[in-house]
């Protein structure tokens, strides 16, 4: 399967999605004018991913920040990845920056949604 890669800007986070590497990251901002536009890629991309994943599965989020669309959008790529856990193992890490209590609840919020391994600690 071809990797996704896409660029940070302003107001969206770098997507990167490597699985001849296994790297799986979406970091910095995330905050598009459209966020169902800018992350239907994305949810497509692992939802044709999970079917048949080869190996397990690291799964890093490393944003500053997220808008309300952008946490939706989010929560449907969790449950993407709870779904592939089925198939292998999914470990997803969700990193914060020391003093951004914002980013941490979110990421404990995120954690209770899911049942997969989820990890929380500092950037």
């Amino acid at each position: 399967m071809e990797s996704l890669i896409i660029e940070a800007t302003k107001d969206t986070p770098e997507v990167i999605f490597d699985p001849i590497n296994n790297i799986y990251k979406i970091a910095k901002r995330s905050l598009p004018e459209n966020a169902n536009k800018f992350y239907q890629p994305v949810v497509e991309w692992i939802s044709y991913f999970s079917d048949s994943p080869q190996k397990d599965i690291y799964f890093d989020f490393e944003l500053d920040y997220i808008n309300t669309s952008s946490s939706k959008q989010i929560t449907k790529i969790l449950l993407l990845l709870e779904y592939m856990a089925n198939k292998v193992n999914v470990t997803i890490r969700w990193r914060y920056r020391r003093d951004d209590k914002d980013m941490q609840l979110t990421g404990e919020r995120f954690a209770r949604l899911i049942k997969v391994n989820f990890e929380l600690g500092e950037m």
